[in-house]
């Protein structure tokens, strides 16, 4: 019970919050100064005047906004750019300022078990009668993996970026100022830093290559995950008594997605792993220079191992001054092969020389192999405390890391595949026309190939350039295994899987590769060398998926194949397409019913485990949202220890950028894994509850596909109505935002999708079609009770409508009605507008109807008040982005317009965080 009154909550409330506001007004008048000093005092007034109605009008001053509104269309090009820029820096800061004090008060409570965090999970499992033996045991096997993507929503820049975390870096710094000298010092080198962002180009003026694209990601390696991985292992092994297994894991697409991205090539792809190579190489060197400079024991204080000692004289060095200094000594020789290593994988120099040369490591497990007689010398005289820090999490990363650091999947469609087979059965005239074939011949000819060893190619053959491309990927996947161990690239996932047809064949083009070694039949020899992973997508295709792996593993051979390949099926869902396909509740339901029947299928198939893979976005549309609550939202069954995700766009910024805070949400995904695993088998959802879902679903999706695609002139509303067209030309990413030359909704990839209506502020897709599926589920019949008791009891349904609440406390329909003015067609535009507000309307009647609630996130007050503080400051971006929209479409093509429409895209989004 809390025996506190009103009042004093509040006053405790406050008192939290205190340090936040005083970083955002230190913040926020650090930058204003800046604009004061570079734009002068009248262009600080005016932006001053514009942030006080913005605030006004958020409080329902309608003569507020009748000013504002006239202040701002008065803007000239110029003018409101600086205007875009200063709140777009503005959002930017009070990001860095809440992240500093979601730190600090986790700090406060750090003796508290919060959900999310390996205490919670531990203390659930305590109570819930799970030994930690049993919590090792369900580890054994288990693979958890957070996989980078390089999906285009990540709109800053490197340099931006890289301001904003020294930024970060002092706002935390200051908390330890001492005296009145300290602080000055502190708020001059926040200026400075500030200065730097003004004077920055906030924009891209070309678009990333592939390159870049990975080089960003390997920044969150070298800030957090080499560091951080190791110490959250640190304090899982404490929690348990004794060394947990290796089941936590890194992945990576950027360079081996080759989905509509014809930028993707086999130099790419090799390029992309041995920069991951190179980046966990120099991280190991560098931790073993600073071991040396830790580990200055001396033979004449302390005795070391016979195996330490032989380690030290094959070091080859013989230093008079370290003679007895054999830990030390070792460690120069580890040094020597470790740069040996680098040299033979990479090409690469060690940036400090190795005081001797060394022999290349074959393999990371002799590199540990020597790590680990460091640590059993130590432990054998009197070091465990030293073996316990650096080195300890030194030899954890090796084994969590290896050589490559992290696995590099690849990606494509699956009509890729097709042609690339259809050419080479053509060209030796096996058959001519492959693709005209029915499934059940294709079947057949691709298993009869699969049994025959002997490969497609012929040498005196020509073939196209997209069918060596697609090979050469192959074979240079081949290579790199070869080079760096199977571990680096283990999956190869066909995007738009709607056959068995689409497994075979890339199995047999793995075959013609050299990725599949020997013949289908062969039950001592055959292998597969990357796990054939089907990407279901659209709703059609995840109501197929269940049948399609059925299909393909009761083809001969294969499931013996695949216990001999490793007895792991990864199966990936697509939450952004099917989305697009179908709206929020139906892709969600979809996606859980998918789930289930494969779970089932994998259960009744001896030797083989399931893994899926769940490839969500940012935004809510697109499977975003808190994580912790989102594993523990899938079906019962469905985890079991096996777990991969995609981090994508601004997402891995914001998770990951901060070290602490990237621990935190590794933590989290570490700590839902466990729970998932060990407490919800037994949680399943009664047939009710299911029914229920079911037909909710059904109503949800004729109600949302009605709107997208049966509304004449939707397409052109949408194009009208939001930034997209301009959101294509912000050189945030590397491939095109449609995959075909089209506006049909159909092509248009699901990312700019979501980040469109984001922008406008009407967030459709995380929403759209609920409150009209709840209004006829009650209008025949349908019990309020049931739909409440769904919300309480079960885990899946409550956190779909906490997504939905969130999403809904960030759109703004005042706002979004600006953009409506952009269209054309105004009678059109009123008519799709009324629908999508009616459809909210509904919406927000249903959430409150099932949770009780009347306002938005009453489940989350600080994430509420954090919206409240930030919507005057978003509200000046959206309406000058919508009235430079409409400047740059009627003909205005100043350059400064385009500049301000791509700036307040970029402002917009920091100010929403997961719009993308």
């Amino acid at each position: 019970m809390n025996d506190t009154t009103p009042v004093e909550r509040a006053k405790e409330e406050s008192a939290k919050l205190a340090p936040l506001f005083s970083d955002i007004r230190l913040l926020g008048q650090i930058l204003g100064e800046t604009v004061r000093q570079h734009e002068g005092d009248a262009v600080f007034a005016r932006i001053e005047r514009i942030r006080r109605l913005s605030v006004a009008e958020t409080r329902g001053g309608a003569k507020a906004a009748a000013e504002l509104d006239e202040l701002l269309r008065g803007l000239t090009n110029a003018e409101a750019v600086v205007v875009v820029r200063a709140f777009t820096y503005f959002s930017h800061l009070a990001n860095i300022a809440e992240d500093r004090h979601f730190l600090r008060r986790r700090a406060a409570h750090a003796g508290d078990v919060q959900p999310g965090s390996l205490g919670h999970a531990f203390a659930r499992l305590e109570a819930a009668g799970v030994a930690p033996e049993q919590v090792c045991a369900a580890l054994e096997g288990a693979y958890v993996s957070p996989v980078l993507t390089a999906h285009p929503t990540e709109v800053q820049r490197r340099s931006t970026l890289d301001a904003e975390r020294d930024i970060a870096d002092l706002l935390h710094a200051r908390e330890f100022c001492r005296g009145e000298a300290e602080l000055a010092e502190n708020e001059a080198q926040l200026a400075a830093r500030v200065t730097q962002l003004w004077q920055t180009r906030i924009i891209r003026t070309s678009s990333l290559t592939v390159h870049d694209e990975i080089e960003n990601a390997l920044l969150y390696y070298r800030s957090t995950f080499l560091k951080e991985i190791p110490k959250l292992y640190a304090d899982l092994d404490r929690r348990l008594g004794a060394p947990a297994p290796s089941f936590f894991r890194m992945g990576n697409w950027i360079g081996g997605d080759r989905d509509g991205n014809p930028n993707v090539v086999a130099e790419t792809l090799k390029d992309s792993v041995l920069l991951h190579c190179e980046t966990v190489l120099r991280h190991y060197l560098v931790e073993v220079h600073r071991l040396g400079g830790e580990l200055s024991m001396s033979d004449m204080v302390t005795p070391c191992s016979p195996e330490l000692k032989a380690l030290a004289e094959a070091s080859g060095d013989h230093n008079p001054h370290r003679d007895d200094e054999n830990y030390r000594r070792a460690l120069i020789g580890v040094y020597a092969r470790v740069a040996g290593t680098l040299r033979a994988l990479t090409g690469g120099e060690a940036l400090r020389h190795a005081a001797t040369p060394g022999a290349a490591y074959a393999r990371p497990e002799e590199f540990r192999a020597d790590l680990l007689v460091i640590r059993d010398s130590l432990r054998a005289h009197h070091g465990g405390p030293l073996a316990a820090g650096r080195l300890a999490r030194l030899i954890r990363a090796v084994d969590v890391f290896g050589f490559h650091m992290a696995t590099t999947d690849l990606r494509q469609n699956s009509d890729r595949h097709e042609a690339t087979l259809r050419e080479l059965l053509a060209a030796v005239r096996i058959e001519p026309d492959y693709s005209a074939l029915p499934e059940p011949q294709k079947i057949a000819l691709l298993l009869r190939l699969l049994a025959d060893p002997r490969p497609l190619r012929a040498p005196d053959r020509v073939y196209s350039d997209d069918a060596l491309s697609e090979l050469a990927v192959l074979e240079t996947a081949r290579d790199l295994r070869e080079k760096l161990g199977p571990g680096v690239i283990r999956h190869a996932i066909i995007s738009h899987t709607e056959s068995v047809s689409d497994l075979l064949e890339l199995m047999l083009l793995q075959k013609e590769c050299g990725l599949l070694r020997g013949a289908l039949h062969d039950s001592e020899q055959a292998k597969l060398g990357l796990i054939v992973t089907p990407l279901f997508e659209t709703i059609e295709d995840l109501r197929a998926a269940e049948k399609i792996m059925r299909d393909f593993y009761a083809l001969p051979g294969v499931a013996d194949l695949m216990r001999r390949s490793g007895g792991v099926q990864d199966v990936m869902l697509g939450y952004s397409d099917s989305n697009k396909d179908g709206g929020y509740l139906t892709s969600n339901w979809e996606l859980y019913r998918a789930s289930t029947a494969l779970a089932a299928l994998f259960d009744s198939l001896p030797g083989l485990r399931l893994r899926l893979f769940h490839g969500r976005g940012g935004a809510v549309g697109r499977g975003g949202g808190p994580s912790y609550q989102a594993i523990l939202a899938q079906p019962p069954g469905t985890v079991r220890g096996q777990i991969r995700l995609t981090e994508q766009g601004e997402v891995i910024n914001a998770k990951y950028a901060n070290p602490e805070i990237g621990r935190r949400n590794l933590e989290t995904l570490m700590a839902a894994d466990l729970e998932a695993t060990l407490l919800a088998d037994g949680c399943h959802p009664p047939p009710e509850f299911l029914e229920a879902a079911a037909t909710l679903s059904e109503a949800s999706m004729r109600a949302y596909r009605a709107l997208v695609y049966d509304t004449p002139g939707f397409v052109d509303y949408f194009y009208a109505a939001t930034p997209i067209a301009e959101i294509a030309e912000l050189n945030i990413g590397s491939r095109p935002a449609s995959r075909k030359a089209t506006r049909r909704i159909e092509d248009l990839r699901a990312i700019p999708w979501s980040f469109s209506w984001g922008q406008s502020r009407v967030a459709l897709p995380g929403w759209y079609g609920f409150g009209a599926a709840v209004e006829d589920f009650l209008a025949k019949g349908g019990a309020p009770a049931l739909l409440q008791r769904m919300h309480a009891e079960w885990p899946f349904f409550r956190t779909l409508l906490s997504n939905m609440d969130m999403v809904l406390a960030k759109a703004d329909f005042s706002i979004a009605r600006r953009y409506c003015e952009l269209a054309p067609d105004a009678a059109l535009a009123r008519r799709i507008f009324a629908a999508i507000e009616a459809e909210a309307e509904r919406t927000v009647g249903a959430l409150k109807t099932i949770t009780g609630d009347e306002a938005r996130l009453a489940d989350n007050p600080a994430l509420a008040r954090s919206i409240a503080h930030r919507f005057p400051y978003i509200a000046p971006l959206n309406y000058l982005q919508a009235d430079l929209l409409r400047r740059w479409r009627e003909g205005d093509h100043d350059r400064k317009v385009r500049i301000g429409i791509l700036v307040a895209i970029n402002g917009i989004a920091a100010g929403l965080r997961n719009t993308g």
